[in-house]
């Protein structure tokens, strides 16, 4: 590793230390599942918040809130258990362009998931293939169930060369685990080696002005260009690196 990319792992890695820290969990989309503590219920809240996650982080929280209070704040059971009385509580529910119609497809796909694919996570995990891969089988197991072409937009297609910010950030959120208690780290079907950076403006632009990332457009192959990038600096553990360029953009940094 030659000097400039030795001082801008340094740099990384300081950021990294002020922001991935509990304090920074309330304000923060990962403050849902921060509620739960059974494994189902933080996977399926966390599902829901990184589903939500575009626009302001605020309003984000507060319609996932939303949501897991029409569920009695027991998404598993509620998942698993709900008539047709229950699903009438989720008439209405709209954030941004996610409305009821994909919510009513997003809770019977999750419940075929759980009866037929053992849960979430056997659905994302496959040995020996990337994150980015194993998002796009976990799409053709979601969509499998008659989904309305509306619905299917709201499953970043990475193969169709997607970013996939938002399912890079649930993995984030459910297979990295470190000594800071932001990450869960329940899952082990997936490695933090294979996972990728969940890149939007933010982390792009940032990326860039580093001379981390070429590629102007925020899709797939610049993912994986950050992605080599990043792994020169902890091919372990690449995408901690999330937290650094992700807080540096929010607080004006750069």
């Amino acid at each position: 590793m030659n000097k400039r990319l030795r001082d801008l792992k340094s740099l990384l890695d300081e950021q990294i230390d002020i922001y991935n820290r509990p304090e920074f969990i309330p304000l923060d989309p990962i403050s849902i599942p921060h509620r739960f503590q059974k494994k189902e219920d933080i996977e399926i809240s966390a599902f829901f918040a990184a589903s939500f996650a575009w626009g302001q982080r605020v309003t984000i929280i507060n319609k996932t809130n939303d949501l897991m209070e029409r569920m009695d704040n027991a998404p598993y059971d509620f998942i698993l258990n709900h008539d047709d009385r229950d699903l009438r509580r989720m008439l209405g529910f709209v954030h941004r362009t996610f409305n009821d119609t994909d919510l009513f497809y997003f809770i019977e796909a999750l419940r075929n998931i759980y009866k037929t694919e053992g849960g979430l996570e056997n659905a994302f995990s496959y040995k020996n293939l990337s994150a980015m891969d194993c998002i796009s089988a976990f799409r053709k197991i979601f969509l499998q169930y008659d989904a309305p072409l509306r619905t299917q937009k709201h499953i970043s297609d990475p193969n169709r060369g997607a970013s996939a910010k938002r399912l890079n950030m649930y993995l984030r959120w459910m297979v990295r685990n470190d000594d800071q208690g932001v990450d869960f780290g329940i899952w082990k079907g997936l490695k933090s080696s294979v996972l990728s950076v969940p890149l939007d403006v933010h982390t792009g632009n940032v990326a860039r002005k580093l001379g981390l990332l070429s590629r102007e457009q925020n899709d797939r192959r610049a993912v994986e260009e950050l992605d080599q990038m990043l792994r020169k600096f902890d091919k372990e553990d690449p995408v901690k690196y999330d937290f650094a360029l992700f807080g540096m953009g929010v607080s004006g940094f750069l």
